[in-house]
């Protein structure tokens, strides 16, 4: 990826390490990104040359999935997980397109997401973005902005999009869903995407983000379907991202590239 001119990090904020979300941001073609960030943006080309274009694939899916949420579910209360670094059609500006009343807010781990989604919500009283670690839902949902903006009395979305497979095994990514939705009432949403194992393509490009990230586990069909149990699936279930309520005709077969991530959301009965 070419080299680009860096703007000076915020202080306190370690730039020699790539993050999840500056290397997603630099995947996307954004500037909040560093040249560790670049470097497993284009190891990760290596091997899958449009890992962008999946990247987008994911962000559309997020657009319509929030539409739906909003538009169809009536869901005026969106928790998104992992939110990364803001770009277009972010979950607020989806949200409240729809509903003007709705309120969202955004979790982050890293301090960079802190600074420049402060900056660019700062006159906005109905979203918030706050640093915590999603691994940790009761710090999360008793955070005083959470509480602030979010009623749990009420239903609520909660947005593990793209994140669930940065979650390796032995953080219990299963139990960390399961503690949201038990904190969520009847009428709350789920909605993930997630890599999918679907075939040697898969598996290479998870060893490339496991060696150059860290982090990027390749789940398959079954496995992923775990995090929805005991939840009603929207239509048309947990399917490739291009299948999920498409705004365009799906083109058959699928490619490599659209059959490696799945999505789908889930409603709390």
């Amino acid at each position: 990826m070419p080299a680009q001119d860096e703007t000076p990090a915020p202080p306190g904020i370690d730039v020699t390490n790539p993050s999840i979300a500056r290397a997603y941001d630099a995947v996307l073609g954004g500037k909040d990104n560093y040249a560790p960030d670049r470097a497993v943006a284009d190891e990760l080309m290596k091997v899958m040359p449009e890992i962008r274009e999946l990247a987008w694939d994911n962000r559309a899916l997020l657009g319509r999935g929030v539409r739906y949420l909003a538009r169809e579910a009536g869901v005026r209360q969106f928790i998104d997980l992992g939110s990364g670094l803001p770009t277009v059609e972010n979950t607020h500006q989806v949200a409240q397109s729809e509903a003007v009343d709705a309120r969202v807010v955004y979790v982050d781990n890293d301090p960079i997401v802190l600074a420049h989604g402060r900056a660019i919500l700062a006159e906005n009283d109905r979203t918030a973005v706050v640093s915590a670690d999603l691994r940790d839902p009761e710090g999360v949902l008793g955070h005083d902005r959470v509480r602030d903006l979010i009623d749990l009395s009420e239903p609520v979305a909660v947005l593990l999009v793209g994140m669930l497979h940065h979650l390796h095994d032995d953080e219990g990514p299963k139990r960390i869903v399961e503690a949201y939705m038990d904190a969520v009432p009847s009428g709350s949403h789920l909605f993930l995407t997630h890599f999918c194992r679907s075939g040697p393509d898969a598996e290479a490009l998870e060893k490339t983000f496991l060696h150059f990230l860290g982090t990027g586990r390749f789940r398959t069909r079954d496995e992923v379907a775990e995090y929805l149990d005991g939840l009603d699936l929207v239509d048309p279930g947990l399917v490739y991202l291009p299948e999920w309520r498409p705004d365009k005709p799906v083109e058959y077969p699928l490619s490599v590239r659209e059959r490696l991530m799945i999505g789908a959301i889930g409603r709390k009965p």
